[in-house]
């Protein structure tokens, strides 16, 4: 179990000996299946997860239905908001569920506050997870207010391409739920970039044909 942890989180190698005491007595492994809600709105955080493997998705839901991703999880990282959420001892604002089959250590709440009081290895951790899911969800809220809808859906398209994918295998929906507005105006602009020849569409795939104009259409609004 160990040799797992500190191959996902590299950063407790240098750390005391007393830390990898305390991981063994106290972290579990656990595995959760793909599409498993690991927290809903409102439950009380009572424990922390250190992921090993796979994918955990963190999303706000609005009274009208509509979904907008905060931000997403994968190995070597924990949850932010779990974290403010066992400091401050208040419930979870957000709804978690995974996307891909998660393998995580899972630690106790209390003892978590404990490693915090207690080691530095593990201040430091979380002021740098705090650190950086900030920055992320700032600059994620400065393109839902200054970003045009069109902009925002062409970035999505040009992060994807840029994993190697020309082939998109998702739902207009999907988008839609990912970027927090209406599966029919998602429609409509993908629609727009098919009569420019940006792109094409088939049932539940959009294949990029112009990765150029994309960029060019995105740089042109920033």
């Amino acid at each position: 179990m160990l040799d797992k942890i500190l191959e996902a989180f590299p950063l407790l190698k240098s750390s005391e000996k007393i830390v990898m005491e305390e991981i063994r007595k106290h972290a579990v492994i656990a595995s959760i299946p793909k599409g498993q809600v690991v927290f809903f709105e409102g439950d009380e955080c009572k424990n922390m997860a250190l992921i090993l493997s796979g994918s955990v998705r963190v999303y706000k839901t609005a009274e009208n239905g509509r979904e907008i991703t905060l931000y997403r999880l994968g190995a070597g990282e924990s949850c932010v908001l779990t974290a403010s959420c066992i400091f401050a001892q208040n419930t979870f604002p957000a709804v978690a569920v995974t996307e891909k089959e998660v393998e995580a250590a899972v630690v106790p709440s209390y003892v978590f506050r404990e490693w915090i009081d207690q080691y530095s290895v593990w201040r430091d951790y979380v002021f740098n997870l705090l650190s950086k899911r900030l920055s992320s969800v700032i600059m994620m809220l400065e393109e839902v207010v200054f970003l045009r809808m069109d902009i925002r859906i062409a970035e999505f398209l040009i992060k994807i391409y840029g994993l190697g994918e020309s082939d998109v295998i998702i739902t207009h929906q999907d988008i839609a739920m990912e970027l927090g507005t209406s599966r029919e105006v998602v429609s409509r602009i993908l629609k727009n970039f098919e009569g420019e020849k940006l792109i094409s569409q088939k049932r539940g795939v959009i294949t990029v044909h112009d990765i150029d104009r994309l960029i060019s259409k995105v740089e042109s609004e920033k």
